[in-house]
C-alpha cells in the first residue's frame, strides 16, 4: 500500500475555513482552493491508499478543513494539524482537535523562531505532556540547528513518534558537516524522516544525483524502516509551487535513488507509515 505521509489541501471560505498566514513573516496566500477531493481523484489515479493531511501555513490555526477532510473520508485522510507553539493554552487547543475532531498529530515549525529554542519553552511544558498522552504524532519543518530541540523531545518522550520533515533541509552549499545534526537524530528509535521535497533541495533536473549523498546518509543512519514518503500539493498545484508530478515523485523512489532495493521502496512508499500510524490495509 502507498501512502503519501505529506499534502497540503485548504479551502478558501472564510470565515468557515479562514485564510492568514501562521507563520512569522509569511506573506504567501492562496490564490485558489486546493482541495481534499482534488487530492483524492489523484491519489485514485495512481494507487496511493492513504494520504496524511497537513495544515498549510496560510490556513491560520484552524484545522477546521483538514479535520472536516478526515471524517469525509476517513479510510483515505490522516489528519495533522498546527498547533501555536505561543499560545499558552495550546495543550487544551491539541486536546479539543484530538479528542472532539480526529486530527491524531501536529505539526510545528521551530525553524519560523530561530532566536528561541521555542519547542522546549517552559509554557509548552503541559503541550508536551498532552500530546505524549494522547499518542500524538508530531512532525517538525526544521532545519539542522533545530535539531537539538527534537532530540531533547525524543529522550524525554520515547515513546511518542516524532518525523522530520523534508529532510530537514539540506544544504549543498553548507555541505555534509554542517547537516550532521539531523543525521544524528536517528540516535533516537522514535525519530522518523520524510524523504520529500527532494526537487526543492537539488540544482540538478530529475532524479537530482546531488542530493543523493544527503539520502544516503539519512538511509544508512535510519535505514527505510524509519523513512517514509511525501510530496507537497494536490493535482495542478503540484507543479504551479515547483513541486513534481504525482507520478514523477513516486518515480524518484521507484527508478530515481539506486541504491535502494525493492524492499526499501516498499517501506518508504507506504509499509513504514502504515506502522507508523498503524493504518488498515
Amino acid at each position: 500500500m502507498i501512502v503519501d505521509t505529506h499534502v497540503h489541501v485548504w479551502e478558501i471560505d472564510p470565515p468557515r475555513y479562514p485564510i492568514g498566514p501562521t507563520a512569522p513573516g509569511w506573506k504567501s496566500l492562496p490564490d485558489e482552493p486546493g482541495t481534499a477531493d482534488e487530492l483524492l481523484a489523484e491519489m485514485d489515479d495512481h494507487g496511493v491508499g492513504w494520504s496524511v493531511l497537513v495544515q498549510t501555513s496560510w490556513s491560520t490555526w484552524d484545522n477546521g478543513y483538514i479535520a472536516d477532510s478526515v471524517q469525509r473520508f476517513p479510510d483515505r485522510f490522516i489528519g495533522h494539524g498546527l498547533i501555536d507553539p505561543q499560545d499558552p493554552n495550546n495543550a487544551e487547543t491539541a486536546r479539543y482537535w484530538m479528542r472532539e475532531r480526529g486530527l491524531v498529530g501536529f505539526r510545528l515549525h521551530p525553524m519560523y523562531y530561530p532566536d528561541e529554542a521555542i519547542l522546549l519553552s517552559e509554557q509548552n511544558g503541559p503541550l508536551w505532556e498532552e500530546l505524549a498522552a494522547a499518542d500524538a504524532v508530531i512532525q517538525f519543518h526544521m532545519r539542522p540547528g533545530d535539531a537539538a530541540q527534537v532530540d531533547e523531545i525524543a529522550g524525554r518522550f520515547p515513546h511518542m513518534k516524532l518525523l522530520v520533515d523534508h529532510m530537514g533541509y539540506p544544504d549543498l552549499e553548507a555541505g555534509p558537516d554542517v547537516y550532521q545534526p539531523i543525521v544524528d537524530l536517528a540516535s533516537r528509535d522514535n525519530v522518523f524522516i520524510k524523504i520529500s521535497d527532494v526537487a526543492g533541495r537539488s540544482t540538478e533536473p530529475f532524479p537530482h544525483v546531488d542530493v543523493h549523498p544527503y539520502i544516503r546518509m539519512l538511509y544508512d543512519a535510519f535505514g527505510s524502516d524509519r523513512s517514509m514518503w511525501g510530496t507537497g500539493y494536490p493535482g495542478h498545484h503540484r507543479v504551479k509551487h515547483n513541486w513534481h508530478t504525482l507520478s514523477d515523485e513516486l518515480r524518484l523512489i521507484r527508478e530515481g535513488i539506486p541504491f535502494l532495493s525493492e524492499r526499501d521502496r516498499e517501506q518508504i512508499l507506504g509499509k513504514t507509515a502504515v506502522s507508523v500510524w498503524e493504518l488498515a490495509g
